[in-house]
């Protein structure tokens, strides 16, 4: 169960001030202004890492329901969305631990990776091979990007000869960024030769930590490494021919982009690679892309705070014309103040309706225009999968998460291109943080979706407007203790969210 009071806050103005605890009332109105507009999504995404390598390879029949409960949009004969209809995946290009075995010193063999690049310098393609699976199974599904990333440069380019860094050091020289440059190019052509295109580059992973255990492929870096790195890959990928973007810098946590908190050198990241008078600035580069990326790791709670801090980013971001922010990794870590406990995995509601807050917020106080989960597929005890697997390299049994159905609560409705509005409840911008609701209407301003989250433990009867207009809803769908994403009959001008749901609307007649 989690602890969050019942705050509330704006979503549309920090004029609004967070207000003492209360509860949302059973009846409102939900009214969506078309003419406050916000930002335009890219996508939603998950991370092939670390269980594709293995899974990609287990009996077909099994690795292609887990596909489809990933990457498809369509029904079953009930109208049941058979999946979530990511529309990114992310694929880890791996540095080689896998091939050094235990001398990579990473214990955990699912956290080590292959690489395509040999010792003698030459690629060998059929590496990865689970991985590249679950890649083009997304792209015949219609998952419409594809990003890789790694999470260290390959062993035989990097200062120790492994995977990850010693002391908190970076573990790349810098006359050794040109090489990782080409590298990344290459493994870019390389997929594409398979038929798959790249549509982002992430060369960095979390520079912030020392990544210095061996717990898992991994090195930190500055943010001049970074700059360098971004400079020498920006023109391999054009020496190449290749359009791919370059998406920078996966700061370990929101607030590194905008302050330096505990981490000089390695935060402010907004100002380092986006300021004109930067050393840093790369935001000129033909293929950095405009946006900045981060992790909501240890940001989510208590709820103000949450919400503080991604108002801070949201300002900070505000400050670089055109510049996006991107949420390109979460799971539940940690303690989370209580709230809620990283640790055990749990199919559940519960951590779906926490995960729902965190998107929520994400979405409407920072501007998030992409939102990733992290293991997409995963084999640990933890609150980090959105499908957990037995922990077996050649088969086993797989079983979704109330997790995976709540992020298709948005995934599956929100695509790339719809645009965030405006929400008032009954002629208020301030929400309570026990009931959360977000809008996105269509490109073509023909379908508006609406993703309700109810916390609370009593139900809410809402009625659906537009410009305050009521409006009838076309579809609904529900994730709670006993749905997933399952289809709703709405005949009432009324919709009913049911106490600790999620619920889908979608209206198709708007009015004019």
């Amino acid at each position: 169960m989690m602890g969050m009071g019942m705050l509330f806050y704006s979503c549309q103005s920090e004029s609004k001030q967070t207000q003492p605890e209360a509860k949302p009332p059973k009846q409102l109105k939900i009214d969506v202004k078309q003419e406050d507009t916000y930002q335009t999504m890219a996508h939603f995404g998950a991370s092939d890492a670390w269980s594709c390598q293995f899974v990609g390879l287990w009996p077909d029949s099994k690795k292609t329901a887990m596909a489809e409960l990933l990457f498809s949009r369509d029904q079953d004969a009930q109208g049941h969305p058979k999946g979530i209809g990511l529309s990114l995946w992310r694929f880890n290009v791996g540095a080689g631990s896998a091939e050094q075995g235990d001398d990579s010193d990473i214990k955990d063999e699912w956290r080590r990776a292959e690489s395509f690049l040999k010792a003698d310098g030459n690629y060998d393609w059929s590496k990865q091979a689970g991985q590249v699976w679950f890649a083009q199974a997304a792209q015949e599904l219609g998952v419409p990007n594809l990003l890789v990333f790694p999470n260290s440069p390959p062993v035989y380019m990097t200062k120790n000869g492994k995977a990850y860094a010693n002391d908190g050091n970076p573990n790349l020289s810098e006359d050794r960024f040109d090489d990782f440059g080409n590298y990344l190019a290459n493994v870019i052509t390389g997929l594409e030769e398979k038929g798959l295109s790249v549509d982002y580059v992430s060369p960095v992973n979390e520079p912030q930590w020392d990544w210095s255990d061996a717990g898992q492929e991994g090195t930190p870096f500055l943010n001049s490494d970074i700059a360098g790195i971004v400079r020498s890959l920006d023109a391999s990928l054009t020496a190449s021919g290749l359009s791919t973007k370059i998406d920078i810098a996966e700061a370990g946590k929101i607030n590194y982009l905008y302050e330096n908190s505990d981490k000089p050198q390695r935060g402010s990241q907004i100002a380092a690679f986006f300021g004109d008078e930067s050393e840093d600035f790369i935001g000129h580069l033909d293929h950095v892309g405009q946006a900045i990326s981060g992790h909501s790791y240890f940001t989510t709670s208590p709820f103000t705070s949450a919400v503080q801090q991604r108002k801070n980013l949201q300002r900070a971001i505000s400050e670089v014309d055109d510049l996006e922010f991107w949420m390109s990794e979460y799971c539940i870590l940690g303690n989370n103040g209580g709230e809620i406990n990283g640790s055990g995995k749990d199919l559940g509601i519960d951590p779906a309706l926490y995960m729902a807050r965190v998107i929520h917020n994400d979405l409407v106080i920072a501007n998030a225009s992409a939102w990733h989960w992290w293991l997409a597929i995963s084999p640990y005890d933890y609150k980090d999968g959105l499908i957990y697997i037995d922990k077996n390299k050649e088969d086993g049994d797989f079983e979704d998460s109330k997790m995976l159905w709540a992020l298709g609560n948005y995934s599956r409705f929100i695509r790339p291109g719809f645009q965030r509005k405006g929400v008032v409840l009954d002629g208020d911008e301030l929400q309570s943080a026990n009931f959360l609701v977000s809008a996105f209407s269509s490109p073509e301003a023909d379908e508006m979706v609406y993703v309700i989250v109810n916390s609370g433990i009593d139900e809410v009867e809402a009625a659906l407007a537009i410009d305050g207009e009521t409006i009838t809803a076309h579809q609904g769908y529900i994730t709670s203790k006993e749905h997933e994403l399952t289809p709703l009959v709405l005949e009432e001008e009324t919709v009913v969210i049911p106490a600790r749901s999620i619920v889908t609307v979608t209206v198709n007649q708007l009015p004019k």
